[in-house]
């Protein structure tokens, strides 16, 4: 049943809002999934610090990967780099002092990193090294078989390998500034699908913390599993192409502390992540939320609902 009906199912529920696109099946998963681990609910693991409170400027590179010899995935890095905040992002910039989490982002259907970028930019220049692959069946331009969305978290695992393995490459402008014990998974849409993935089916377990922006459990189920890692849904109310029930269904079975900014007149993604109020909320909270649960920030955790109470803007669930 799940193959006859996922297409279609899919279809619908992960084009990117303002992005068109079409589907054709793909192969499904190259390996069934292994039974993950029961879910615990422990507090989180990241011990007590302080995010940085300065605004860094932005660097920008590219890593060419591929996965298995015949699943290219090229991948965007954005990061805290030296000189003055505020400015567009400077490619190769010098990285700045410190050592930085990571943060893995997942695109939409037809989509590609730098669709995000005045989100995830935003992020970097807050103390975050955020990894963005283009998936190779998904992105735009490519074939858009929408099953391949189930061989994604794998994807975004081998790209963690990768990344994180620049900290102790010698020579690499990356190496002592990652906080390789420090890591989140995030996604908007169809890399939402993804993200919920690497906490269900595809569990890995390195991963503290993930945000889910217009997601849905469909194809990777909401059996979340292994070590408690919080999780911040983001949904717009008048999303019309992940239905915000379904993402809130995805965010009512996480057993593990847990927040869900709504946004009353969000769609799907033009006022999730364009420019505006909504975004400067969405940026806002997100951040609070990756300081509190990558830096172990308790301030920044006790700032989350100030972020989100912009108007009428957004509302904020807090169970963290």
């Amino acid at each position: 049943m799940f193959r006859r009906r996922t297409p279609v199912l899919l279809t619908a529920a992960l084009l990117v809002g303002g992005l068109a696109g079409c589907s054709t099946p793909a192969p499904a998963p190259t390996a069934a999934p292994p039974t993950p681990p029961k879910a615990t609910t422990p507090a989180p693991r990241v011990p007590a610090g302080t995010a940085p409170a300065e605004a860094f400027a932005v660097g920008v590179r590219q890593l060419k990967l591929n996965r298995g010899g015949d699943r290219p995935l090229p991948v965007t890095l954005w990061y805290p780099a030296r000189g003055g905040a505020g400015a567009a992002a400077q490619r190769d910039a010098t990285v700045a002092t410190g050592r930085f989490p990571v943060v893995a982002f997942s695109h939409g259907l037809d989509g590609r990193p730098t669709d995000y970028q005045a989100l995830l930019t935003r992020w970097a220049a807050a103390g975050f090294v955020v990894a963005a692959p283009t998936f190779p069946h998904t992105g735009k331009g490519t074939d858009g078989s929408v099953l391949d969305v189930l061989n994604q978290p794998a994807d975004v695992s081998y790209v963690l390998d990768k990344v994180l393995a620049l900290d102790a490459r010698a020579g690499d402008p990356l190496r002592g500034r990652l906080a390789t014990d420090r890591v989140a998974a995030a996604g908007h849409s169809a890399g939402g699908v993804t993200t919920i993935g690497l906490f269900t089916t595809g569990r890995d377990e390195r991963l503290r913390a993930g945000v889910v922006l217009a997601g849905t459990g469909l194809g990777v189920g909401t059996a979340f599993a292994g070590t408690a890692a919080p999780q911040l849904f983001v949904h717009g109310r008048a999303d019309e192409v992940v239905d915000y029930a379904a993402g809130k269904a995805a965010y009512d079975a996480v057993p593990w502390p847990k927040a869900m900014l709504s946004l009353p007149r969000g769609d799907h993604g033009r006022a999730l992540l364009g420019d505006g109020a909504a975004l400067r909320v969405v940026s806002d909270t997100t951040i609070e939320f990756l300081r509190w649960s990558l830096y172990g920030d308790e301030a920044a955790k006790g700032r989350l609902p100030v972020s989100a109470a912009r108007g009428d803007i957004a509302t904020l669930d807090d169970r963290l």
